[in-house]
């Protein structure tokens, strides 16, 4: 049976390349901007580009915050993308300090502005970079059938710093700083990437959440 998929529209997000990327990999995307939307989804897909403030804002705007809450509480699964991921944290520390869906534990904190070796490197973190899977998180379904050097395209200033290391799912290296680039929390997910910009790697990422 072909799953619906919610993907929240508040104001703030990339629509149209992700429903395209679920349309390609055999679901039926579906735009949502209130709570019934996400009542009657197998599957939602919180996207979202810009300020987390602003973010949590559209949110708050069209009724949803307690919306998603309420959703991942019933078991199905949740995906964040880039500040839609973030926003899955507790706090924010981006323009202030800012409060998160808080599904997942942890909080989004600045991307140091220097390498590991403190040389000064751009910000924000743009381009293809290398999925490292944590050992512990070997296994996720997410992350199935990926090509060992699978690399996804990033554009981001900031980054989620779970509290708990069990839900970093995999991370990048960007010059020696380690990054949160997957995360997750039973049937909640967030990926710092934008999947439906990364290729064959980012659309296997998509039908692996859509077949969770």
């Amino acid at each position: 049976m072909t799953k619906t998929v919610a993907v929240i529209d508040y104001g703030v997000g990339n629509l149209l390349s992700v429903t395209r990327a679920l349309s390609h990999v055999g679901c039926e995307p579906a735009l949502c901007s209130d709570a019934r939307g996400l009542e009657r989804a197998d599957r939602v897909i919180l996207p979202g580009v810009g300020a987390f403030a602003d973010g949590m804002a559209g949110l708050d705007r069209h009724g949803l915050t307690e919306a998603i809450r309420r959703f991942a509480d019933t078991g199905r699964p949740l995906l964040g993308i880039c500040l839609g991921m973030q926003m899955l944290l507790d706090t924010s520390t981006e323009f202030g300090s800012n409060e998160g869906l808080g599904l997942i534990p942890g909080s989004v904190i600045a991307i140091p502005n220097t390498g590991a070796d403190n040389v000064p490197h751009k910000i924000p973190h743009i381009g293809w970079n290398r999925l490292l899977p944590a050992a512990a998180n070997i296994e996720n379904p997410l992350l199935k059938d990926l090509p060992e050097s699978a690399s996804v395209y990033f554009v981001h200033s900031f980054m989620a710093d779970p509290a708990t290391p069990a839900h970093r799912v995999a991370d990048c290296d960007y010059d020696g700083r380690r990054i949160s680039a997957v995360i997750g929390r039973d049937n909640i997910h967030g990926c710092q990437f934008h999947p439906e910009k990364s290729g064959p790697v980012g659309l296997q990422i998509l039908r692996n959440f859509v077949n969770l």
